[in-house]
């Protein structure tokens, strides 16, 4: 079982992502990293969380940051968004994290704070104990 997939939606927000797996692994948490696009492979990314046992998932997107909420619309565990800046300042990303329908919920850290979503998914996990 991992504790964590770490999903990015693009090859360009590994330095992000890598904040988070740096955080994991100092915690000794066992992880998952993939690049996986909601928009460029849906299906890819689909069979990719239905088949995940990962407990959390962070999801590390930019623009219209899709990929936190086709995760969470797929699994009920917790899913954590991280928005990327971009040509908004991240803005366009963080709003589309957060604004997502009843029933679909994400949580959200700041823009491009890729090692407080390896926090909160520490202390997700901690509840478990």
């Amino acid at each position: 079982m991992v504790d964590v997939a770490v999903i990015a939606g693009s090859d360009s927000d590994y330095e992000i992502a890598r904040q988070a797996i740096a955080v994991l692994e100092a915690q000794g948490l066992s992880h998952d990293y993939r690049v996986l696009s909601a928009h460029r492979d849906p299906d890819a990314l689909e069979a990719y969380v239905r088949a995940s046992d990962a407990r959390v998932f962070i999801c590390i997107a930019g623009l219209a940051a899709a990929l936190p909420g086709t995760v969470a619309s797929r699994t009920g565990r917790p899913v954590i968004g991280v928005p990327v800046s971009g040509t908004l300042g991240g803005l366009d990303a963080l709003l589309a994290i957060v604004q997502m329908p009843k029933g679909v919920p994400v949580a959200c850290v700041g823009i491009d704070n890729g090692a407080n979503a390896a926090w909160l998914a520490v202390r997700i996990l901690s509840l478990a104990l």
